[in-house]
């Protein structure tokens, strides 16, 4: 699936606030450019909570700041159409390992669980019903110590792979790993703790198929894996127990 990314500013349109229908165990995939104009900002930032103002009130630099509070706007924007409330009432809270979900009524009621992804200048959100959900979205940086990285996070055949890819897709190859691993941890809730207990195996050649996942530390048997197409220079994977109605929303 070619995942197509637009405009922040399009989805915090009033006029695009239509409830959205969402079968259960069906994943809607929501990709953003976040390019916001001034208005915008100021709109996604009055929908965020306490923590996440805090948060937004820490990054050093202004265009980070800006990012994060356009995309977690944007997931509270769509979350609303699912919802059916204003982004402003969308309620969220957070797990123990820290993953945001929507408070425990709200869930009850919707069965409503997602997941955000922001990297840079996009962000990709998945949006499920009643299962769990992980996405990552990561672009393709030069000058990151990959082979560092992945002897230390991956397993020795994951860094065997990064190291014996040539050297201009060596790159690709390890946010591929990357991103395919921390798909799986979001969905399970454990976070990047167990990112050395993750294993997968994938087609590096093949997008678009599902992948062989193993977590040593408990059984990951029943999730599938996706990777997804964003584009030259992004790397992004879904994860879920079910992945057979996948689809961009829009």
């Amino acid at each position: 699936m070619l995942i197509t990314f637009q405009s922040i500013d399009h989805f915090t349109n009033t006029h695009l606030q239509n409830s959205i229908n969402l079968e259960p165990q069906a994943v809607h995939l929501w990709g953003i450019e976040l390019n916001g104009s001034v208005q915008c900002f100021e709109h996604c930032l009055g929908w965020l909570d306490e923590v996440e103002r805090h948060r937004a009130a820490r990054f050093i630099r202004e265009q980070d700041r800006q990012y994060y509070v356009l995309a977690h706007g944007g997931l509270r924007t769509i979350l609303s159409r699912y919802l059916e409330l204003s982004p402003r009432a969308v309620s969220l809270t957070r797990t123990e390992a820290g993953k945001p979900v929507v408070t425990r009524d709200t869930q009850v009621h919707s069965g409503i669980t997602f997941n955000l992804s922001h990297s840079h200048t996009r962000a990709l959100i998945a949006v499920s019903k009643v299962q769990e959900v992980g996405i990552d979205l990561e672009a393709v940086r030069p000058g990151v110590e990959v082979v560092k990285l992945s002897e230390r996070y991956f397993t020795p055949a994951e860094h065997t792979v990064i190291t014996q890819a040539t050297e201009d897709q060596r790159a690709m190859t390890f946010f591929r790993y990357w991103v395919a691993k921390e798909a799986v941890l979001k969905a399970q809730g454990i976070g990047l703790r167990g990112l050395s207990d993750c294993a997968v195996v994938l087609d590096t050649d093949r997008l678009n198929g599902n992948a062989r996942v193993r977590l040593e530390s408990q059984s990951s048997s029943s999730l599938q894996l996706r990777l997804l197409s964003c584009g030259e220079g992004w790397e992004a994977a879904v994860a879920a127990k079910n992945l057979d109605s996948v689809s961009q929303g829009g």
